[in-house]
């Protein structure tokens, strides 16, 4: 299956009619083909605005919640950012298309390898991608302009927003199991954090520690 022509206006389209409306995440969503992201039996449904089950338990987010998360960080081309959860690699290379510099950093050793290789297949050189605890982040790489978790935690992880730099954003799904979550901006000031709600979403635990693969 490709990308054509057609299946890249009806892909737009689902994007658009849920709430997707910057020019410059459409741009980036369009250029990257969600098909290399996507492997076996549920490569048909590449183009379909679902999550679909990828290696080690995990999945691939939904195109419409992956162009909201993008637009809700609000990037700048100068920003550097913080990816926890690589999985796919997917929205990491559409974070690349629109920030300076990506670091994205994965529990599974197994998912980082392989995001790895279509990182370099698609000659992507500012994402560096980590096989490591995400819930510490990347201290030595901090402070960071976005942060973008893809896993839900009960709260804003602490040693996350230590990384955060000031007047940076981190988007995160916070909830206490998968069946109650919110999407939630973070934004770092001087003074403080605010948060806002954005939206109801269902994704993974923030799990501690490494995985086994």
């Amino acid at each position: 299956m490709t990308f054509d022509a057609e299946a890249k206006m009806q892909f737009l389209f689902a994007l658009r009619s849920k709430g997707v409306t910057d020019t410059a995440v459409l741009e980036a969503m369009e250029k990257v083909d969600r098909a290399l992201f996507v492997q076996g039996y549920f490569s048909d449904r590449a183009y379909e605005d679902m999550p679909l089950p990828i290696a080690c338990g995990q999945t691939i987010s939904q195109p419409s919640v992956v162009g909201m998360m993008t637009q809700a960080l609000k990037l700048g081309p100068r920003d550097k950012v913080l990816e926890v959860g690589t999985g796919s690699g997917y929205q990491a290379v559409i974070l690349s298309q629109l920030a300076r510099r990506v670091y994205t950093v994965d529990r599974h050793r197994r998912l980082v390898q392989s995001a790895r290789g279509i990182f370099d297949a698609l000659n992507i050189p500012n994402i560096t991608a980590f096989a490591a605890d995400g819930s510490h982040g990347l201290p030595d790489q901090a402070p960071f302009d976005r942060i973008l978790v893809t896993a839900a935690a009960e709260d804003p992880p602490g040693p996350l927003l230590a990384q955060l730099k000031i007047g940076g954003i981190m988007v995160v799904p916070v909830g206490q199991s998968d069946a109650v979550q919110r999407l939630i901006r973070v934004r770092r000031h001087e003074t403080g954090l605010d948060y806002e709600e954005l939206r109801p979403v269902r994704f993974v635990p923030l799990v501690e520690g490494l995985g086994k693969e």
